[in-house]
């Protein structure tokens, strides 16, 4: 695409604009210095660590045939410059140009909230393979498309990089975790949803937005980016989603609910949790639907009843959707449970709020924990409004806790230590102990649990860790494998 032709179709025109500009091919897009290619539009945008500005000079010299930039230059350059009123916005529409409008090839489902987005995206796509559909899968944990997974650096891709996917995407259906700092970044600037849908909301994330009304704002904009034709799937179990469920009322959107209200268009009305937890879902007094879940928990069936009410609107059969339920493995870092005989069991999670944290906890002793036990951390740099609450949950609720290193994150060891001594001292208990490496902290609980018990890993889930610690495991679940690995070599010696 030739630059003049780029612009005028992502209605970006400058003024300086010149009439040669139409000679000039655009065959890439990108806003990474060290990705670009000759022929590439390069775009510098000032990031929160760093600013694209400084990597223009590097950008040319690697064959850049255009930039665009937020800022003034105060000299010219070899190649056309553009410059941006919205940097991030405009990015997302010159990617959206670029690209040609690739959302149009799919059917596009957004998932948002603090918790429950991952397990629900992916409930969301087994149940659409199930019935014999194609579909991508864009989030924290990966990207799939086309039949294979690619690694994810953000939940929400950035926005040149999802408009790449959803042009290489042949799937019928494109499923993604929105999150707020994606919306507030206009990474989904451009793209309409066909169906939308609202997990909870939690404390979270207030070193960005600052107070949960202003959280609560950015999340609902995904709303507004749904179809004319395009309809909400809202859990209305919480303040929150009952409030956006009444502002999308009173706009008009074609709007459908779950929750445990009568008046709800699908209703939680009976429950079981455990290891294999069930529920009926009502949508008359005389209709209902039987699910069976085979990954436990009370947070699972609400996941799995927003993606019932969902899946049956986009047409899929109830019979389909059940059996699809039914068979799903889970997620990995999602209440992924680690089993072995005459060992304690032990579960890792990717929980880090209060509400999810209490899910883990309480989802465990449902499960037959004799005693729980719990081991997390806290990441260098994020919300640091939650943690008390988090600490005091798990004093509470578990039978002893350690509290360890999350990602630093560029913060001083001393310093996350400090500050959780600071926490156990105010909201903590004589259950709670702080040991700093975190494979040592989980191998102190492992060493100290009995069989019947459980021990709850959260905060990290899949994740790679950041540091080096002491035993040889890049994650939570290598550092549980090798501690397994490791007791069953022992007894079988001792044998």
């Amino acid at each position: 695409m030739n630059l003049h032709q780029l612009l005028l179709t992502s209605s970006i025109w400058p003024e300086s604009a010149l009439r040669d500009w139409h000679g000039i091919e655009i065959t890439g897009i990108t806003s990474d210095s060290r990705n670009v290619k000759p022929g590439d539009l390069f775009i510098a945008i000032s990031g929160f660590q760093q600013d694209g500005h400084q990597y223009i000079e590097a950008a040319i010299k690697a064959g850049a045939a255009a930039v665009a930039g937020e800022k003034v230059l105060q000299e010219a350059l070899p190649v056309p410059y553009i410059q941006l009123e919205d940097g991030r916005k405009q990015m997302a529409l010159l990617g959206i140009a670029f690209y040609g409008m690739p959302q149009k090839k799919h059917k596009m489902v957004g998932i948002t909230g603090t918790n429950g987005k991952t397990t629900t995206a992916f409930m969301i796509k087994h149940i659409l393979e199930t019935a014999g559909l194609s579909c991508s899968l864009f989030g924290s944990i990966a990207n799939y498309i086309n039949g294979k997974w690619y690694r994810a650096s953000n939940t929400t891709p950035d926005s040149l990089q999802l408009q790449e996917l959803l042009y290489r995407s042949d799937d019928e259906y494109v499923v993604m975790e929105v999150s707020s700092h994606g919306i507030s970044q206009h990474r989904v600037e451009g793209v309409e949803f066909d169906y939308a849908l609202f997990t909870n909301l939690d404390q979270d994330h207030l070193d960005y937005h600052h107070t949960m009304e202003e959280y609560f704002a950015v999340k609902s904009k995904l709303f507004q980016q749904l179809s004319l034709s395009g309809k909400a799937f809202i859990n209305t179990d919480s303040i929150w989603g009952g409030k956006l469920a009444e502002n999308l009322r009173s706009e008009g959107k074609e709007l459908y609910t779950f929750g445990e209200n009568m008046g709800n268009d699908l209703r939680l009305s009976e429950w079981k949790t455990s290891k294999f937890p069930a529920a009926i879902l009502n949508e008359t007094e005389n209709r209902g639907h039987f699910i069976q879940l085979a990954v436990p928990g009370l947070h699972n069936i609400y996941n799995a009843g927003l993606a019932f009410l969902t899946l049956k609107k986009m047409g899929i059969e109830e019979r389909v959707i059940s059996e699809a339920l039914m068979k799903f493995p889970g997620v990995p870092g999602r209440n992924e449970v680690y089993k072995e005989d005459s060992q304690p069991t032990l579960m890792v999670d990717y929980a880090h709020t209060s509400e999810a944290l209490y899910h883990c906890l309480k989802t465990a002793k449902e499960c037959g924990a004799e005693k729980v036990y719990h081991v997390f951390g806290f990441r260098g740099g994020r919300d640091e409004s939650k943690r008390g609450e988090m600490i005091k949950l798990s004093s509470d609720l578990s039978d002893g806790y350690v509290l360890t290193q999350d990602d630093l994150n560029g913060l001083p060891e001393h310093e996350i230590l400090y500050e959780l001594e600071k926490l156990q001292t105010a909201f903590g208990n004589e259950k709670g102990r702080i040991i700093s490496d975190r494979t040592m902290a989980i191998q102190y609980m492992f060493m100290h649990a009995s069989p019947g018990d459980w021990i709850v890993v959260t905060g990290k889930g899949a994740e790679p860790y950041q540091q080096a610690f002491e035993l040889p495991a890049a994650s939570d679940g290598e550092t549980i494998s090798y501690l397994q690995r490791t007791a069953a070599a022992q007894a079988k010696k001792a044998e």
